[in-house]
């Protein structure tokens, strides 16, 4: 993990973030067990949740309630506190919980923190990956350390762009059909199944873009800060921020022309 640099107070939290990202990287990284199964299911039978999910869960918010008592505090398997500090920690246990479960590298520990409602801190810890990304606000991205910009000059049809998928069956074959528009008009496109390593991707030139409907603020609220800091933009429908209708994020060459057809594509609907 890198040390952490930025001025008070986001210095203190960017260490935070870093120290429960690596917490909660070696507990799923060390001690997954070799049956690991489904716990629960969410919003359909193959939206699955894991133990490791909530043992992660667990790690963070009892790290993060002993070094920042004060701040509140939104996690993906039910963690809520409202705090009294302005800060508000974001945290995803498992991004990516079921390439986890069938024992593919693309999960991370996402962590992010808001200071009176703005993302300042953003943590993508990849352990399969044997990688770590992370941004403070104004001061640029970075991957172990070092800094990372968005893949410059690339036009729409020369774009690498990955998507994600929702599993909710009829959204599916929505988004399924804007597939089937989309791919004649990019170079090709990708699907991780971790929509926070894919903003990384996206903000380290792996990627010329990333769009996805039905993603959750624990989702992208670290990588959303990444990509920004690393030059990509981000956004949702055309005039909207990134949220549950639709989440972008691209270079500003290729983000100018994918926002508006993906919008004309129906991205945003099913």
């Amino acid at each position: 993990m890198t040390e952490p640099t930025g001025p008070a107070p986001y210095a203190e939290l960017l260490d935070v973030a870093l120290e429960a990202a690596r917490r909660a990287g070696d507990l799923l990284r060390d001690g997954r067990p070799a049956d690991l199964g489904v716990a629960a299911t969410k919003s359909s039978p193959i939206d699955v949740v894991t133990e490791m999910d909530l043992k992660a869960e667990k790690l963070i918010t009892g790290f993060l309630g002993e070094r920042r008592p004060d701040d509140g505090l939104l996690g993906e398997e039910g963690a809520s506190v409202t705090g009294r500090s302005g800060v508000r920690w974001i945290i995803d246990p498992i991004d990516g919980t079921v390439n986890y479960l069938y024992g593919r590298a693309d999960w991370a520990v996402s962590v992010a923190a808001e200071l009176d409602g703005e993302t300042v801190v953003g943590v993508v810890h990849a352990p399969a990956r044997r990688e770590t990304h992370h941004a403070v606000l104004g001061q640029g991205a970075r991957r172990d350390g070092v800094p990372v910009r968005c893949r410059p000059g690339t036009t729409l049809d020369q774009a690498l762009v990955a998507t994600g998928f929702n599993y909710v069956q009829a959204t599916r074959g929505a988004q399924g059909e804007v597939v089937r528009a989309l791919l004649p008009r990019v170079r090709d496109i990708r699907r991780s199944g971790s929509a926070a390593l894919d903003l990384c991707d996206v903000a380290s030139g792996r990627l010329d873009g990333y769009y996805e409907r039905g993603t959750h603020p624990w989702d992208y609220a670290a990588g959303d800060l990444i990509a920004r800091e690393a030059g990509a933009l981000t956004g949702g429908p055309p005039g909207a921020p990134p949220g549950r209708e639709l989440l972008v994020a691209a270079s500003p060459e290729v983000f100018g022309v994918l926002r508006p057809l993906l919008a004309e594509l129906g991205a945003a609907r099913g």
